[in-house]
C-alpha cells in the first residue's frame, strides 16, 4: 500500500470513528441503553456496517467519557447505576471546580467576563424543557448548561485542568439523566445567577462556595435514587 493511500485509509477510518462515537454517545444519553446492558462490538460493526477494529476504538473512546465500562473478559457495558459511582463523581466535582473557579477569578481577563456574562444570559433564556423532546430536559438547554459552568472556568487558562472537567461532566450528565431525583424547593436559576454574579464581582470565596453549595445539592440528587428518570436543572 502506498503512503497516500494508507493515508486516505486512515482518515476514512477516523471518520468512521467518530461516526460510531457520536452514535454511541448519544444512544447513551437518551437512554436507547439501560443502566448494566452490554455493547457488543460484533453488533454494533453490524449495526452500523464498519469494521470490529473502528467499533472498539469508538467504544474505548466511550470508556473514556465514563459512559460505558471495560469489563475484564467481558467487553464493554453502559455503567451500571451505583451511588458510589456518581458520589465519587460528586466528590471530584466539588474538589476539582471550585479550586478552578477561583482560578479563573484571579486569572481571567475582560473577554473571560463577557464569555460569562453572555453564556449565563443564554443558559437563563433557554427553556429546559420543550414539549417535543420529552420528560428530559431540551438538548439547547443541556448544552448551554455545560457552556455556562465551563466558561466559568475557561478564565484558569490551563486545558489540562479543562479536559478533567470535560470528563467528569460528560459522566455526571449521563447521571442526572438517570437521577430520580425531585426536589421543586430548588430554584437552579437563582443558584446560577449567584455564580455568575459572584464571579464577575471578582469574589473567590463566595463564588467557591456558591459552587460547592450547588454542587452539593446536584450530588443530593443523584445519589437520591436508582431508577432512569426525567431530571430536575440541576449542577
Amino acid at each position: 500500500m502506498t503512503r497516500t493511500a494508507h493515508a486516505s485509509t486512515s482518515s476514512g477510518n477516523q471518520m468512521l470513528t467518530e461516526q460510531v462515537y457520536a452514535y454511541l454517545r448519544d444512544a447513551i444519553m437518551r437512554g436507547n441503553y439501560a443502566p448494566g446492558d452490554a455493547l457488543k462490538p460484533q453488533d454494533l460493526a453490524k449495526k452500523q456496517g464498519v469494521s470490529l477494529a473502528v467499533v472498539r476504538e469508538a467504544l474505548v473512546r466511550v470508556v473514556g467519557d465514563g459512559l460505558a465500562d471495560r469489563l475484564p473478559n467481558r467487553g464493554f457495558a453502559v455503567p451500571a447505576f451505583s451511588d458510589r459511582r456518581w458520589k465519587e463523581i460528586a466528590e471530584a466535582r466539588r474538589t476539582i471546580e471550585p479550586v478552578l473557579l477561583r482560578m479563573s477569578i484571579e486569572r481571567g481577563d475582560v473577554e473571560w467576563e463577557a464569555r460569562v456574562r453572555a453564556a449565563h444570559h443564554r443558559l437563563a433564556r433557554t427553556p429546559a424543557f420543550v414539549p417535543e423532546e420529552g420528560e428530559y430536559y431540551s438538548e439547547a438547554w443541556a448544552e448551554a448548561h455545560r457552556v455556562f459552568h465551563r466558561t466559568l472556568l475557561e478564565g484558569c487558562g490551563n486545558p489540562v485542568l479543562l479536559e478533567t472537567f470535560d470528563r467528569m461532566w460528560t459522566a455526571s450528565e449521563l447521571a442526572r439523566r438517570w437521577s430520580t431525583h425531585r426536589n421543586p424547593d430548588r430554584d437552579g436559576v437563582d443558584e446560577h445567577r449567584r455564580l455568575e454574579e459572584a464571579a464577575l464581582a471578582r469574589d473567590a470565596d463566595t463564588a467557591a462556595e456558591t459552587l460547592a453549595r450547588h454542587l452539593n445539592l446536584t450530588a443530593a440528587g443523584l445519589t437520591s435514587g436508582t431508577h432512569p428518570e426525567p431530571a430536575q436543572e440541576t449542577g
